[in-house]
């Protein structure tokens, strides 16, 4: 497969970024505005997060930010709450790279291959890559789309210049970075990223670089 493929878009969250837990993110709002973190189980226990699951959230940033604070609205948040929780939310350092990432992307790069990062959120995720090498960024509050549809992953083939078949998705999700499929892109899902030491992205050198014997 190596000699055929030319390059890989990857997902973020989840794949190469650590998603926040539940109490990760209220217990940070808590600690930015000096607050005992030792609330965050009664603040989760009041917030209905059904509400904060809307289909296209993550198409349109403003109906993202509206979703949540009307979620936060409805728990009885004070607006100094609503506000630091809604920043932890859109803060891409609140993210942590996976320790194997920036190798990962360093030695894709450094192997020729053109490097996209898709990713369904509402928030501008490039600052946290500064200093990698990656070509091309599709975040779907930019383009009014979101995975499963196949529009959004042909929009990042475009951005790259490179057929599908050419691309390898790389995800954690089957019902969202699985679609890419259905775009004609063979596709690689990896187990969700549980703790940052978690290394599972050898798996897409193992497939994109020819092994050192080889060469």
């Amino acid at each position: 497969m190596a000699d055929r493929l030319r390059a890989v878009i990857f997902d973020w969250r989840g794949t190469l970024v650590l998603t926040p837990t539940f109490r990760g993110w209220v217990a940070e709002a808590l600690r930015r505005i000096g607050r005992d973190v030792g609330q965050a189980a009664d603040v989760i226990g009041r917030l209905d997060t059904r509400r904060l699951d809307v289909p296209g959230m993550d198409a349109d940033a403003d109906l993202h930010r509206k979703t949540c604070y009307a979620a936060f609205r409805a728990a009885g948040f004070d607006q100094e709450l609503a506000d630091s929780l809604y920043a932890v939310e859109c803060d891409p350092a609140f993210n942590p790279f996976a320790v194997d990432a920036a190798p990962t992307l360093r030695r894709l790069h450094g192997d020729g291959m053109r490097i996209g990062v898709l990713s369904d959120i509402h928030f501008d995720i490039r600052p946290a890559f500064d200093g990698l090498p990656v070509d091309s960024f599709v975040l779907s509050f930019e383009h009014g789309l979101v995975k499963p549809d196949p529009a959004i992953f042909r929009v990042a083939l475009d951005e790259l210049g490179t057929a599908p078949a050419e691309t390898l998705m790389v995800g954690d999700r089957s019902t969202h970075d699985g679609a890419g499929v259905e775009a004609g892109m063979p596709t690689l899902l990896v187990p969700p990223l549980r703790d940052v030491r978690d290394a599972r992205l050898h798996l897409v050198t193992n497939l994109m670089v020819d092994p050192p014997s080889n060469r």
